[in-house]
């Protein structure tokens, strides 16, 4: 069975940069098979080894799974010029030279869009969720500028999910949509999902018919929802039974 060094096994699991482990291997009880370890050189095998950190089994992971509750005014990007990006509230256990490397995001929400997004270290999920022929389903909370009547409503609601075509914007062509689902919670609130990620795709869906979107909010992703106990800004490492919602 493949070995590796703890202190990359525990770096790549975000607990920091190698100089970290080592601190943390002379200042916690770390046990592996019951036994202290205290050298960031010890050989470990995630097959066939435990690991326990001050009493705490340590579940090791290939790769790393976050949502985030994702707040307005920050852009999803590595760097942003004047702007400040999602990546700058990652905590700096999350900052290591691996996870620098790998963790990227899922797809993006624009600076002024909250909720859901995801960073993982999985390439390859990351390919299957946002490749054009997989269409998962994204539901957005939309706040409408102008009031919508009942029957307006009715009329958007049958365009959405006709497939609506939008206009061009900055450098992109206009297209059609692929049909969509809208349930208006009142005369200026909905939800929408749709099943493609176009440049500004929501904001121009409702701009062709006549309308502006002042608040707009990612509350889903597949069948996986956004963890309304997180504050904007914090996040949390998805289980495996969250993962399973994704496929």
């Amino acid at each position: 069975m493949a070995k590796e060094r703890i202190d990359k096994i525990l770096s790549h699991n975000g607990f920091g940069s190698r100089k970290d482990i080592k601190k943390l291997l002379r200042t916690c009880e770390v046990l592996v098979n019951g036994k202290r370890i205290y050298d960031p050189g010890f050989q470990f095998s995630k097959e066939r080894d435990t690991i326990t950190i001050d009493g705490e089994e340590i579940d090791l992971h290939d790769n790393l799974y976050l949502m985030m509750n994702k707040p307005q005014h920050y852009v999803c990007s590595t760097k942003e010029g004047d702007h400040e990006t999602v990546f700058d509230l990652l905590d700096d256990s999350l900052r290591t030279p691996y996870l620098q490397d790998k963790l990227h995001l899922v797809g993006r929400l624009d600076m002024d869009t909250e909720g859901l997004l995801l960073f993982t270290t999985d390439g390859e999920l990351t390919h299957r969720l946002i490749s054009p022929k997989s269409h998962i389903s994204k539901t957005y909370l939309c706040g409408l500028e102008h009031t919508e009547t009942v029957d307006h409503q009715t009329e958007i609601t049958t365009k959405f999910e006709a497939g609506i075509e939008v206009g061009p914007e900055d450098n992109e062509q206009g297209f059609t949509c692929q049909p969509a689902q809208i349930k208006w919670i009142d005369e200026k609130t909905a939800h929408l999902t749709i099943y493609e990620g176009k440049y500004h795709q929501v904001k121009r869906m409702f701009a062709a018919v006549g309308n502006k979107i002042v608040y707009l909010k990612r509350i889903s992703m597949g069948q996986l929802k956004l963890d309304e106990s997180l504050e904007l800004g914090e996040y949390k490492e998805l289980s495996e039974s969250d993962l399973q919602l994704l496929v």
